[in-house]
């Protein structure tokens, strides 16, 4: 069987350039394509070198149609109004989209399931696989406790990081209110400062914390009357997500078009 060819948007960003350097030390996968926005420096440059590694031939272009062309998955870790553009290709091109960028809005969710339709697209607000598996634990711990525990979920990143609270918090959060069997975004604290009164009963909190280079810390805290269950995570390099979006391109492959997750990756969900 063929290898999967892949492509890689902001391919001389932190993300892209791991990924870069990851495909072609993956069996079943090569690099076909680099992408990267019209005005940056690397258009030109070969791909391979731009994290400091040997050259690999794949140019890096800002034309994202030609590079999808002969592809069968573009691996996504962009912004979202990138992402949104980049579903309408893949969806024209029946180009699986894996999406692993974050901040998305529901307007910007609704033009990727839309895209959807024509082809596959694995999206996840983290793609580490152990992220994932925590995230199933947090829903099967949430509706086992209910809301008589208060669930809070504190995360970590580094001080570039331009969102929150993060999009794997934001997952964690949707686990919960799946365990519970209720909408997160009516159960959504994420801001408290001053005199706010006491906790509101089934509030889902959130604290987001930055600073530094941390790549990724996750507590999911489920706090009862005298006791504590604490669920964490935390990423020591980039590698880990790289690794989960390369597993996903790899899952796509024989797939029907639909909008999948990771658990579905993992074999967590029944299909």
């Amino acid at each position: 069987m063929n290898d999967v060819r892949l492509v890689v948007v902001g391919a001389a960003g932190r993300m892209g350039r791991v990924l870069v350097s990851a495909i072609p030390d993956t069996l079943g996968t090569c690099l076909t394509g680099a992408l990267e926005k019209s005005d940056s420096p690397a258009i030109g440059q070969d791909s391979g070198v731009l994290g400091g590694g040997k050259p690999n031939g794949v140019i890096v272009t800002a034309d994202a149609e030609a590079a999808l062309a002969e592809a069968d998955v573009l691996i996504d870790f962009s912004s979202p109004s990138n992402t949104v553009d980049l579903a309408k290709i893949t969806s024209k091109l029946h180009v699986a989209h894996v999406i692993g960028t974050t901040g998305l809005s529901s307007s910007d969710l609704d033009t990727i399931a839309f895209a959807a339709v024509d082809t596959v697209v694995v999206r996840s607000g983290n793609m580490s696989l152990g992220v994932n598996l925590l995230s199933a634990l947090v829903e099967r711990a949430a509706k086992a406790l209910g809301p008589a525990w208060d669930a809070e979920i504190v995360e970590m990143h580094h001080k570039m990081k331009v969102d929150a609270p993060s999009g794997t918090a934001l997952l964690l959060g949707e686990a919960a209110a799946r365990g519970r069997g209720v909408e997160l975004a009516e159960h959504s604290a994420r801001a408290r400062d001053g005199i706010t009164g006491p906790r509101k009963a089934g509030d889902i909190g959130f604290a987001s914390l930055r600073g530094g280079t941390v790549v990724g810390d996750h507590t999911v805290i489920f706090a009862g009357a005298g006791e504590r269950i604490e669920l964490s995570h935390r990423a020591e390099d980039r590698g880990v997500f790289a690794r989960g979006a390369i597993a996903a391109a790899l899952w796509t492959r024989g797939r029907s078009p639909g909008l999948y997750t990771m658990a579905d990756v993992l074999g967590l969900n029944d299909r």
